[in-house]
């Protein structure tokens, strides 16, 4: 448990500065996202939504908990992301809203989740969200109960794991205009993460070792 105080006290220092924002972002960006995230420019209104970025300790490693989502007609099918969703109107924030999406979707009791600062946000031109990454710890595991129709399965992976820079390889992906484009991922045993999860991460990592 004192490595992982360590961690979260380290991470509280390193949330209070300037956050890496969008250069970290693309280094994990599709050529295609990149050129759009530079013109920032949005066709209508992003819609708001926030994702949980959890820590917690478990056999003795740091451990964050990601979501696949379930196979269907959409932009986000069978990808892996972390827990999180749109803003309700009745949500009093962003980070109650990754709060509250997370207990949704994973059963985390949202009372034992110590919230300690955002990374930058993202803009997803696919679903046209801006989504706010909220940094939440519990001291120990949570209990998860998955809602099936939200959530495929979920992926308990390591700190060590997401830093290992051998785990950034390439994926051939069908783009949304119906070309294969070659984006940089993260391979983590059988999964694959990519797109905007992936950026995320990047932008963390690079926090963290800044």
């Amino acid at each position: 448990m004192g490595s992982f105080t360590n961690f979260i006290k380290e991470l509280e220092i390193k949330l209070t500065k300037p956050l890496p924002g969008l250069e970290s972002q693309i280094k994990m960006a599709p050529v295609t996202r990149n050129l759009e995230m530079k013109k920032n420019t949005y066709f209508n209104p992003p819609r708001e939504s926030a994702v949980l970025i959890l820590f917690y300790p478990k056999n003795d490693h740091i451990h964050t908990v990601f979501i696949k989502r379930p196979e269907y007609e959409g932009v986000h099918s069978g990808q892996i992301a972390f827990p999180g969703g749109k803003f309700e109107p009745e949500d009093s924030s962003l980070i109650y809203t990754a709060l509250r999406e997370a207990n949704e979707e994973i059963g985390v009791n949202i009372d034992q989740i110590s919230v300690i600062g955002n990374l930058t946000e993202l803009f997803i031109p696919p679903s046209n969200f801006n989504v706010l990454p909220v940094i939440g710890f519990t001291n120990k595991r949570p209990g998860f109960i998955i809602d099936p129709m939200e959530v495929d399965a979920i992926l308990e992976i390591t700190l060590d794991q997401l830093l290992n820079a051998d785990n950034i390889q390439y994926k051939e992906i069908l783009h949304r205009n119906q070309l294969l484009v070659k984006v940089p991922s993260y391979y983590i045993d059988t999964h694959i993460i990519w797109g905007a999860t992936a950026m995320i991460i990047s932008e963390f990592l690079d926090l963290l070792k800044s």
